[in-house]
């Protein structure tokens, strides 16, 4: 990578190479300038300048129901010393469960390890199948598959919602009049209380799946790299179907792995949709879906402390941030690219 930025500095016009350009390739360059002129306006403008102003938020006091007309005062790393010692946020794991209620940071992390393997596996299972040569009518099936991707998120939710209802759903219904399962047994599903929190994972799990094909069509591009060649070469050396997925298969599809993983754990850290919708971003019951982004949200919008909710914004940032680091360092160890000299 510090290569390629390197040729890409390089790349760039310096002042002598535009002093010494041509009449006609001046203008060209001028004239590609002021084409991008609106881009660059409104990225410093709509991207840059909110980054900056939110860093400094984090700085001050700064309320919106304290009045438009009242000045902000500058406090330091108050805001981030209550982030701290703030057991609703939950940075400080010791702080985790205090006062009878988990932590924002703690809810998203406990429902990425319940979320993460079904994200990543499940599609890839999916898409292991959907690429077998001997399945007739591969495309209908990737099709039927890819189609509840197109369906807009908030409605999907909407749907799964009543069809979990743990008294009106069809999933209850045929639970109880089909497998003849006693209302007290069937699972209330996002409806649970906290001591059965795991139920409402499990619900908001079956709610993403419903969004997998996005994720399965990017491992199919992915297996269909594969060259054949190295299949016909594990086949000649004897190796079954196990060996040949995890010698051949895996190798050279965890590049895709490796993006799918990154842009599941980025997208974890910023969940937020589906406990808003279904529970109303209240975090009921006992907090176990007060995730850390939509902590996030009621802190900045509901509440309007914009300090505080910058100050939870850009921890949330270096959160991702370590995290991404953490993977890239740890993708030279399993993750393979083509041409690589490895040891």
């Amino acid at each position: 990578m510090i290569e390629q930025l390197s040729n890409f500095r390089k790349s760039l016009p310096s002042l002598g190479s535009f002093r010494n350009m041509s009449p006609l390739a001046r203008r060209e360059f001028k004239l590609g300038m002021w084409f991008l002129s609106p881009w660059t306006i409104g990225f410093l403008a709509f991207t840059v300048l909110p980054i900056i102003a939110t860093f400094i938020f984090t700085f001050l006091n700064l309320k919106i129901t304290d009045g438009i007309a009242s000045t902000p005062k500058w406090v330091g790393f108050d805001n981030y010393t209550y982030l701290w010692n703030d057991n609703q946020a939950g940075v400080n794991p010791k702080t985790w469960f205090q006062g009878g209620t988990p932590g924002a940071l703690w809810v998203t992390v406990a429902f990425g390890i319940i979320a993460l393997p079904v994200g990543i596996f499940l599609p890839l299972i999916i898409a292991l199948m959907m690429n077998n040569k001997h399945l007739k009518g591969a495309m209908f099936f990737r099709s039927l598959f890819y189609m509840p991707y197109i369906v807009p998120f908030v409605a999907a939710v909407f749907l799964w919602g009543g069809m979990l209802n743990s008294q009106s759903g069809w999933i209850n219904r045929f639970l109880i009049e089909v497998l003849h399962m006693s209302r007290d047994n069937v699972p209330l599903w996002a409806n649970s209380g906290a001591e059965e929190w795991g139920w409402i994972y499990a619900t908001y799990v079956i709610m993403g799946i419903w969004g997998i094909g996005n994720a399965m069509l990017i491992f199919i591009a992915g297996l269909q790299g594969v060259p054949t060649e190295l299949y016909d070469a594990a086949k000649v050396d004897g190796a079954n179907p196990w060996q040949t997925f995890w010698k051949v298969t895996f190798p050279m599809i965890s590049p895709v792995i490796f993006y799918n993983l990154t842009l599941s754990i980025v997208g974890l850290f910023q969940y937020f949709l589906v406990p808003l919708v279904v529970n109303q971003g209240t975090g009921r019951p006992g907090g176990f879906t007060m995730f850390y982004n939509l902590y996030l949200y009621r802190n900045f919008f509901l509440f309007q402390n914009m300090s505080y909710g910058a100050t939870l914004a850009w921890v949330l940032f270096l959160i991702i941030f370590v995290v991404t680091i953490f993977l890239f360092w740890s993708a030279k160890y399993w993750v393979y690219y083509a041409g690589d000299s490895r040891s």
